[in-house]
Formats: structure tokens, sequence, C-alpha cells
């Protein structure tokens, strides 16, 4: 049997090599995006019709792709990554259609990135690799992190492994999360309410997921909370954060800056205010972008499509139910 796999995600070139060789000695027809996505709409239907997996990056399947006849071929969408907020889940479900993805791979990288993020913004290291760039020697004056307080908003996984981290820099570290978590006591970490997270944090990391009641989960309430020398970071999802208040923040100095690898539209369109704002630090969705953590998300993805060629349930799948319905376009052997 031969599948035939479409992959949207511009990193397997360069990181996901060893995953591509297995999905073609499995016997797989691998297809390749033309272009950079995400993809959406009839764009995305007709980049799949005919495939019988993707190998998937932050693409947004509606309801009304997923229910496309012209891809009912379509058993597996496996996702690079961990964010699944662009898939309609119960729509894939409805239609047999299962969903793998990769769960905690990423956590550390995003975690070394939202601190490279941190301390690039803290200390104004791209003002002064600019200034040498222009043959200036201009010296920037940034703000120590030892003694100042960490504000770490979703204490999951990557909230964690930030926390992890700061405790080496000498900072104070609290969290907020809408779920319990008792680990915070033996990690250091004071769970606070949302209003004592934004009023006492000098630097403020977001690591909450993409929820529907999160949307828009900072604003000009929230900012206008935030101490004036503080600093937002956001490396989760661009639509916790209201853009047009952020602009107004960083323009009338409400906090003193923020650094973003998440947009709620992406890519950056070119001419977004963002690319001219103030004391904002930018970079292009980036904070899973390490070799090593690229390598072992690639080929897990790809392992998904090959179990579920050969007749087994892939190991992670975000919709196990599906298994049960009678829908379900694969045929499981076990």
């Amino acid at each position: 049997m031969s599948w035939k796999v479409m992959i949207t995600v511009t990193g397997i070139a360069e990181v996901g090599q060893q995953a591509a060789r297995r999905l073609e000695q499995a016997g797989c027809q691998l297809l390749h995006a033309p272009s950079s996505g995400p993809f959406e709409g009839e764009a995305l239907i007709k980049l799949l019709e005919g495939c019988d997996a993707v190998l998937a990056t932050t693409d947004r399947y509606s309801a009304s792709v997923l229910g496309s006849p012209k891809l009912e071929r379509l058993k597996i969408i496996s996702r690079w990554g961990v964010g699944y907020d662009s898939i309609d889940v119960p729509a894939a479900t409805k239609n047999g259609i299962i969903i793998a993805y990769t769960p905690g791979m990423t956590d550390e990288a995003v975690a070394d990135f939202a601190f490279a993020l941190l301390l690039g913004m803290v200390r104004h290291v791209a003002e002064g690799h600019q200034s040498m760039r222009e043959g200036r020697w201009v010296r920037a004056w940034g703000h120590d992190l030892a003694g100042k307080t960490i504000g770490i908003l979703g204490f999951g996984r990557i909230g964690q492994a930030v926390a992890r981290r700061a405790r080496g820099f000498g900072l104070r570290l609290i969290a907020c999360d809408r779920r319990a978590r008792p680990e915070a006591e033996a990690a250091g970490v004071q769970m606070v309410s949302f209003d004592e997270l934004l009023a006492q944090s000098d630097f403020l990391t977001l690591h909450a997921p993409m929820v529907p009641e999160n949307r828009g989960l900072i604003r000009e309430t929230e900012l206008r909370k935030m101490k004036p020398s503080a600093y937002l970071v956001n490396t989760a999802r661009g639509p916790l954060v209201d853009e047009a208040a952020l602009l107004r923040a960083l323009r009338e100095g409400w906090i003193a800056g923020a650094a973003l690898d998440v947009y709620a539209e992406e890519p950056l369109p070119a001419n977004h205010p963002f690319r001219s704002a103030p004391n904002l630090l930018l970079s292009p969705h980036q904070a899973s972008s390490s070799r090593e953590t690229g390598e072992r998300v690639s080929l897990a993805a790809a392992e998904a499509i090959i179990d579920l060629m050969q007749g087994h349930k892939p190991k992670l799948v975000l919709n196990p139910e599906v298994f049960a319905s009678p829908t379900l376009r694969a045929r499981i052997q076990d």
C-alpha cells in the first residue's frame, strides 16, 4: 500500500530529512506544498485533494475543509508541534479523521527561546548589534534580572520549564493558571491571582493555551494593570494579546517593552504597525526552531502517519474517540 502524504511544514527540508526518508522507505509518496503556509479554505482543499495524510503546520482545518468531498481520502492530520487551535477537532472526528500531534517535544526549545527574547529585550541586544552593523559604538543601558519578579501565565510544561531557567537568574517566581498546580510549591513558584500576576511582574511571559476563553486575555485593561517598567514576552499564541491595545501600550508607555514570537496573523504582514513600534522585539514564530527539536518532532509526526498506514494506532492522538466512530477512514488492525 502506498499513501500520498502532503507536507506543508517548510522546515522539513532543513530538519526533517530523516523523517522524509522514513516516510519514503515505508512506501509513501511525498508531496510538498509549493509555498509556505499556513493554508486555508479552497487553497488547502486543492492542496490536499487525493492525499491520504498531511504532515501539517498551522494550516486552518475548518469544518468546511474537513467535510469537503474532495478530501474523502484524508485519514490523518499529523501536526508538527503541539498547538491545535487551527483545527476544528469535532469536525475532524465527525469525518473520521485522526489528529496526531507531538505534545511535550518542543517544551525545552520554547522555554529557551522565551528566555532568549527576555534577555535580548531587557539588555537591548538587538540595538547593540544594529549599532555595530552601522559602524557605530553605542552602549544601551538595560536592566538586571536578579532580584526582579517574573510572572508566568500558564504553568503547564513550558511554563514550568521557564521557571527552571528563571531560578538560575535569581528571579522571584510567581505564576497564574486556571488549573490547580500543586507542583508549583516544590518548584519555588508562588501561585497568585491574575490581577496579582499583572501587578507584581517585572517580566510577564505567556504560556497559556489558545482556547476560546483565552482569546484577548491581555487587553487594555490588563496592560494598564502592569507596571510601567514591566516587559511582556509572548511565545505562546498571538491571539492571547489584543494587538491594538499592545501597540498603544508601547507608544504611550503603559509598559516598558515587549517581545513577540507569535501574532494574530502569520506571517506578519510587511506593513504591520508592529514592525515600526517602539520598544518591541520581533521574531518570526521560531521558538521551537532548534535543530534537535525539529528533528525529533519531524520524526514523531512522520511515525504517526506510518503507524496508521500500517494499521496501527498512532501513539499520540488528540481525538482518540475517533477510533470508535463508524466514520473512521483508516483501517486499524490492533
